[in-house]
């Protein structure tokens, strides 16, 4: 459980915090007045060599530093199979037992599938829509597949992962060995119908939803360029996805397509989905319609009280960035010229604003630099996934933030990276990229050893 709170660098100004700035307004791009190590303005995590990657946001009122602090005690707390006295609900098919489990230190864990610190899960669907215009469920099987199942019962099925690994080689004779992975589900409880749709999702890192959460949604909307406009071969749009709490069409914010609008929808759906934990957002278990699970009674009282599930994504929504680090370094200020000269920054936007949440300001009217323009985009056939998501392909993927990216190896262990972990380096996952960021990941490629090791240093001192 962490205890150490935010220490904020500066003071920000949070005047004029409803103003939607464009991207292209001056004072995004003039950095000279701003500590640039205030990732999440206000919400940055100061204390990174501490050996934690980040904890709460500033100015937390007492009870709200009790309920955060409750929030990572049950982000992190293993449930178990009902009937029990505390912490009970788990399955009966799962992925994982607890939150922390996939999302180590609020990152990630390892990409493989039917170990506690596995964090991959596949999503599976038939080719079509549902009435909400979103992934059409397998019939028995849902939109998630659980892997993992309580003692007496089937798991949903087995995924095999295996690689096949190739060599890429610079011009200065520098080689990159690229992962590509190959999936296959055996020992499904029963059939599987002709057809079916699988994507692979690594978890994501989970501090500064808060803020991403709080972006004015106009703001998101500037980025996009669906009929590239301006010929940078860049066509971010935005995906649009039905929340089943406010039953509403609502922008798409997270997920690996954003194909999630709230915090409350992401959690709850993850506590369902990988745990089988229902609430009063998700209160069916994801096992209801399958076969083997038709004796099961359903029940009117949630696994998780509302208090714990709201404590969750308190918990979620007020963890802060962790702190740039090396900013005055040349060769790491080289790098970041670099990353925009080649048009990385398209895409992975380096400055927003985020809007107003009454009671928290440290998520209120900041200047944050999370290096994501929350968008969807073509990101070739070396990515594709074949599997549609509401309105993005399946070729798009939504750009990932980077903030904190330098911290994934010492938080984590050994980083991965994509929306399926395959790559085990920063320059692996650019070597990935092709669609619309083709011309860019070919740029790359182009750079000298200098001016490469220049543009990875930029990223890991994010």
């Amino acid at each position: 459980m962490k205890k150490v709170y935010v220490i904020a660098g500066c003071v920000l100004m949070i005047a004029g915090a409803t103003m939607c700035r464009k991207p292209n307004a001056s004072v995004l791009d003039d950095d000279s007045k701003f500590d640039p190590r205030l990732s999440g303005g206000l919400a940055t995590y100061m204390d990174v060599e501490s050996g934690g990657s980040t904890g709460p946001i500033a100015g937390l009122s007492e009870r709200d530093a009790r309920v955060h602090d409750l929030g990572d005690q049950l982000f992190e707390q293993s449930f178990v199979a009902a009937p029990a006295p505390r912490f009970g609900g788990l399955g009966p098919v799962f992925n994982n037992v607890s939150c922390a489990n996939c999302h180590h230190n609020d990152g990630f864990g390892e990409p493989s599938f039917g170990k506690l610190g596995s964090s991959l899960l596949m999503r599976v669907s038939l080719p079509g829509q549902d009435e909400h215009g979103g992934p059409l469920a397998l019939p028995g099987f849902g939109g998630q597949l659980q892997n993992v199942a309580l003692v007496g019962v089937q798991p949903e099925a087995t995924v095999e992962l295996t690689y096949t690994e190739q060599s890429f080689s610079f011009a200065d004779g520098e080689k990159a060995m690229l992962r590509t992975p190959a999936y296959s589900l055996i020992n499904p409880y029963m059939p599987l119908p002709a057809g079916y749709l699988t994507s692979p999702r690594l978890g994501p890192t989970v501090f500064g939803l808060g803020l991403l959460e709080n972006v004015p949604e106009s703001t998101i909307l500037s980025y996009t360029d669906p009929t590239d406009a301006n010929a940078d071969g860049i066509k971010g749009r935005a995906n649009y996805v039905y929340d089943p709490y406010t039953h509403k069409t609502e922008i798409g914010r997270f997920g690996k397509k954003a194909n999630t609008s709230s915090l409350l929808v992401q959690v709850a759906t993850a506590f369902q989905q990988d745990m089988g934990l229902t609430s009063y957002v998700q209160p069916k278990k994801s096992v209801w319609g399958q076969s083997q699970m038709a004796s099961v009674p359903e029940s009117a009282i949630p696994d998780l009280a509302d208090s714990m599930l709201n404590a969750v994504v308190f918990y979620v929504r007020t963890l802060s960035v962790p702190a740039r680090r090396n900013t005055n370094n040349e060769t790491v200020k080289r790098g970041e010229a670099i990353f925009k000269q080649i048009n990385c920054s398209a895409c992975h936007v380096p400055t927003m604003y985020t809007g107003v949440v009454p009671g928290l300001p440290a998520l209120s009217g900041q200047r944050i630099h999370p290096y994501t323009d929350m968008l969807i985009h073509d990101m070739g056939e070396g990515l594709a996934d074949h599997r549609p998501d509401y309105l993005a392909t399946g070729t798009d993927w939504r750009t990932p933030p980077l903030w904190g990216i330098g911290m994934f190896e010492k938080n984590n262990g050994t980083p991965y990276y994509l929306h399926d972990g395959r790559a085990r380096t920063v320059t692996e996952a650019i070597l990935w990229h092709g669609g619309e960021a083709q011309r860019s990941r070919d740029q790359f490629t182009q750079l000298s050893k200098a001016d490469r090791t220049a543009l990875l240093a930029f990223l890991q001192s994010l």
